[in-house]
């Protein structure tokens, strides 16, 4: 979806960054054009950019032909043909600040009042770059992720006179491309991710240095028993510990003597051939699962928590934006606030403390949110409160059911309105609203614990803008028991199950474990922005939840082979022709759409319907006579029910049947 604010988009430097960002821009349907001094360095980046664009069609992971986004892509060595028409400009330079400035003083002159100038800096100020031009508010920070084709997360960071026009167009432009945005509120150094991810790399670094940790223990506790994707020696090899050097020596940060030690020597990590592990002639990052007992990642991980509290404290992004950038930016398993609140916030004010008394580094300083909310009692989960908060979620249309036990739910949110609607809203948008461990047993937890003569229907959908559920949370397969796959399909039974009916509100991505929950609900409703598939086979797995069998059912044999060995997927319209959804409507008719459902079955009579559901789903396991007998007895038990009686005295009279259930 094209933003309506920008049309054309110029992107300047044709490096990594910038004929991926290129990349990005035109597969999302913009006009967009490369710039770069270097004709040859252009000639590659297009090169690079159609290599990028068959794979992602080979995957199917783009709705475009390879030559339809080739087609919005130019090139020009002339500042002022990519700017003069521009209506956004993504500067995508070297890390120097001169070089900037100078980039954005020519822009002031070259490019159209009203142009957004954003720079795609992961480390420079906003400000100081805005310094070189005469139009300070229309510069933001636009810091996409390496690489970005892949790469989820988009930093929108103000500079000290960014207009906030200018903020919310280019957050509107991130999620016209379908990346998610994070809004940076203040010029700060790291921006939001590299300021989580500094204490990451830099505080195991000290405590090799310290003689009290091996680069093996480190690597292996944060990965093994945290559950991080990558140990911090692992990552610094891959990016570069002269990269991780220099952001410290131009900050004026002291640098662990490791790490000096390091870059003195040369050896820079995979691209030197050695870095903390050897790659040319050993085994690389070779660390294990038993190397891992000793290692004290409370001392680590106290701090992330710990630059998370100064950032809420100062404004600069919100506890929601800080787990979010963490997490699509670094693929770590939890934000940093989320952890704080499950380890408990006192915990971690005391480890800082003990640390600060024991060496007096300013490294720490507890920030002052921190300690403001520990001594208001708000020390996570335990507590009610952290970061977070714990309590029940707050009704939005009508009542809000509280289960028996007062469960506090951290993937979904619920409500059960005043008619008798369980509303549950997936809530992971960061990932996707993808399936972890945690998700499947709360909302188990709900469906086991709610009063059902207070439900009439069930509607399930996700949060965000962009999925009802990707899919299995794949961060966990690492980490799941036998029993946990031996249960996979428990959570869909449930649903399936449900005695009541249950409606998947569709909108955006619908793949594997998310299909599988679709198809485990009564109704699918679907926006024609909608994707199905069910991928897993190119995983090396097939569909669970009781999705193969479901999918023959629902839309033959024929159709469902071709789903699940095929893995590609389909589009709304498709899926709506092979059966798979019971509606594929334009977005803007979607509620209009769920509610015209809605209001036919909690109208309906909760008896009958619950019967109704039982016949179908049983029968459906049985030989055909006795389905036919399941459903006479169905017919036989509701004959003797109130609400017949009330619909039959309604139908006489001309008037419509208030049912009560009994």
């Amino acid at each position: 979806m094209v933003s309506e604010e920008i049309e054309r988009v110029a992107v300047l430097g044709s490096g990594t960054m910038g004929h991926g960002i290129a990349e990005v821009v035109a597969i999302a349907g913009y006009d967009v054009t490369i710039h770069d001094v270097d004709a040859d360095a252009l000639a590659d980046a297009i090169d690079n950019i159609e290599s990028s664009l068959e794979k992602l069609e080979e995957s199917d992971s783009i709705d475009v032909s390879p030559a339809q986004a080739l087609e919005a892509i130019g090139t020009t060595s002339v500042l002022e043909e990519a700017v003069v028409d521009s209506d956004l400009v993504v500067e995508a330079a070297p890390e120097r600040l001169s070089l900037k400035q100078e980039i954005f003083s020519d822009l002031d002159d070259l490019a159209p009042n009203g142009t957004i100038l954003a720079t795609n800096t992961s480390s420079l100020s906003i400000s100081e770059i805005a310094s070189a031009t005469e139009r300070p508010g229309d510069v933001v920070g636009m810091h996409f992720f390496n690489p970005p084709v892949k790469m989820e997360l988009v930093e929108v960071v103000r500079g000290d006179a960014t207009r906030d026009e200018t903020v919310e167009a280019s957050m509107s432009f991130v999620e016209s491309i379908e990346k998610t945005p994070i809004e940076v509120r203040k010029d700060v150094r790291g921006f939001v991710v590299n300021s989580i991810l500094e204490p990451f790399i830099d505080e195991p670094a000290w405590m090799v240095s310290e003689g009290i940790a091996t680069v093996r223990e480190a690597d292996a506790a944060m990965v093994h028993r945290r559950g991080y994707p990558m140990g911090p020696f692992e990552l610094s090899d891959l990016t570069g510990i002269d990269v991780n050097y220099h952001i410290r020596t131009e900050a004026n940060i002291p640098v662990p003597p490791i790490m000096e030690r390091k870059v003195e020597q040369g050896t820079l990590g995979r691209k030197s051939g050695e870095g903390y592990y050897e790659y040319d002639s050993g085994p690389g990052a070779d660390y294990e699962s038993d190397d891992c007992e000793g290692f004290d990642t409370l001392r680590v991980e106290a701090r992330m928590v710990n630059e998370a509290a100064k950032l809420v404290g100062n404004d600069v992004a919100t506890v929601e934006d800080i787990d979010i950038g963490s997490r699509l930016g670094t693929n770590f398993p939890e934000g940093p606030c989320r952890r704080g609140d499950e380890i408990g916030l006192d915990t971690v004010l005391e480890k800082l403390r003990t640390l600060s008394r024991e060496t007096d580094a300013p490294r720490y300083e507890p920030a002052p949110h921190l300690e403001r909310l520990v001594d208001a009692g708000n020390t996570g989960v335990d507590a009610g409160s952290g970061f977070y908060e714990y309590d029940d979620v707050e009704a939005t249309d009508g009542d809000q059911y509280a289960t028996d036990g007062g469960s506090e739910y951290r993937t979904i949110n619920y409500t059960v309105t005043e008619r008798g609607v369980l509303e549950i809203e997936l809530d992971r948008p960061d990932r996707l609203n993808a399936l972890s461990i945690d998700l499947k047993d709360e909302c188990l937890d709900l469906l086991e614990t709610v009063d059902v003569d207070q439900i009439r229907c069930v509607t399930i959908e996700g949060a965000g803008n962009r999925a009802f559920c990707a899919g299995a949370d794949i961060t966990e397969f690492e980490q799941k028991r036998p029993v946990d796959v031996m249960d996979v399909s428990s959570f869909h039974e449930e649903i399936y199950d449900f005695p009541r009916p249950v409606i998947a509100k569709i909108d955006g991505y619908c793949l594997g474990g998310g299909c599988e929950l679709a198809l485990a609900c009564d109704l699918r409703i679907a926006t024609t922005d909608s994707t199905f598939g069910q991928p897993e086979i190119r995983l090396g797995l097939i569909p669970g939840g009781g999705a193969t069998q479901r999918l023959v059912r629902l839309v033959g044999e024929t159709r469902a082979k071709e789903l699940v060995y095929r893995g590609n997927q389909i589009d709304a319209t498709t899926a709506e022709e092979w059966g798979l959804v019971n509606r594929a409507v334009e977005p803007n008719a979607f509620e209009d759409t769920v509610e015209a459902f809605l209001a036919d079955i909690v109208e309906g009579p909760p008896v009958g319907l619950e019967v109704a559901k039982k016949v179908i789903n049983g029968g459906q396991d049985v030989h055909y006579e006795a389905a036919l007998l399941l459903e006479s007895q169905g017919y036989g038990l509701l004959k003797s029910t109130e609400d017949v009686a009330e619909g039959t005295a309604a139908f006489l009279e001309d008037r419509e049947p208030e049912f009560t259930g009994e």
